[in-house]
């Protein structure tokens, strides 16, 4: 019996020694069909420096407050193009690939000193800077999903700076980030090994398909846009940069401030969405101090990309409101 316990022992130590020593040792493989961001960008795309972050931006339109769309998860300037256009003919419009998604520069750890570029107050702060650099006073926020989350974040850093919030399927009651014990385990040096790597799997080779589950009608969805989602999957580091945004990510007890956003708040959501429940949309426009609320029928998460004219129609009217 001893001498079983003993090579059990033995076999614990080997298994956890491999556990620790073999993602280490595993060659980490380029991404696949590498290119610059400047390669994948559009006619229209500019880049510009904002504290130390070469950031893809793309502007139209002109006259204050201006209007500042931030996309959600996983996404990029792609996911306002089909009513980027409309909205730049009433004022300016400003859309941007936050750190770590699109076509916007995705430094590695080392190369940047102090906050991580990729946590929610750095680009809270990242956001009013590109409001300096462009000469703009006020902006009306207009954030998707996790992009609502950074909308809100900036709202309650830079209230002066904010002239109104538009909440599309906003993630503020949920998110915040893997649970706190288990935030040593994913900064070990072995989980930034794995942790790309699984990334590169979900997002790379299951990307489609998660797509497809935030519409009520998939059927709507075009190869051309297809591509274009994926077109920044081709720029070195995505996957890396992807789990820096992962590692970067803490919980912000948005849904207990929401009484000092007190800016007019638009919420918009559809009745179908599945990964931001429409209750929850339900739930912030009623806490919100001056929150409306707008729901499209036989609308999933995206609704400013499966039902754009009725995204129009709802947000326009609401704009004309803001002088």
């Amino acid at each position: 019996m001893r001498g079983c316990l003993r090579w059990l022992g033995i076999a614990m130590v080997v298994v956890i020694a491999a556990a620790l020593i073999v993602p280490l040792l595993i060659p980490y493989p380029p991404t696949p069909a590498a290119a610059e961001p400047e390669q994948l960008a559009d006619p229209d795309s500019q880049f510009i420096e904002v504290n130390g972050l070469r950031v893809h931006v793309k502007v139209a339109g002109q006259g204050e407050p201006a209007l500042i769309l931030l996309h959600g998860l996983g996404s990029s300037t792609v996911s306002w193009e089909q009513v980027a256009g409309p909205l730049a003919e009433r004022r300016l419009v400003i859309s941007l690939d936050r750190p770590g998604f699109g076509l916007t520069e995705r430094p590695m750890r080392g190369q940047w000193t102090g906050e991580s570029p990729y946590s929610p107050t750095a680009q809270a702060d990242m956001i009013v800077a590109l409001m300096d650099k462009l000469g703009v006073q006020q902006a009306i926020l207009v954030g998707h999903s996790a992009g609502g989350t950074i909308a809100a974040i900036t709202a309650l850093r830079h209230p002066q700076r904010t002239r109104a919030l538009v909440l599309v399927a906003a993630a503020i009651y949920q998110g915040g980030g893997a649970p706190a014990w288990i935030r040593p385990l994913l900064a070990t040096p072995q989980m930034r090994k794995i942790g790309p790597l699984l990334v590169r799997y979900i997002f790379g080779s299951r990307g489609e398909q998660i797509i497809r589950s935030a519409w009520y009608d998939p059927s709507k969805i075009t190869p051309e846009l297809l591509a274009r989602y994926q077109r920044p999957l081709r720029i070195p580091n995505w996957d890396r940069a992807f789990w820096e945004v992962t590692l970067a990510t803490q919980p912000l007890n948005l849904a207990e401030r929401l009484d000092e956003l007190t800016m007019p708040a638009l919420v918009i959501t559809g009745d179908r969405d599945t990964w931001v429940a429409t209750d929850l949309s339900v739930r912030l426009a009623d806490e919100l101090p001056q929150g409306q609320l707008a729901v499209i029928p036989q609308c999933g998460h995206v609704p400013q990309e499966e039902q754009p004219a009725e995204f129009l129609r709802i947000i326009i009217p609401f704009l004309e409101t803001l002088r």
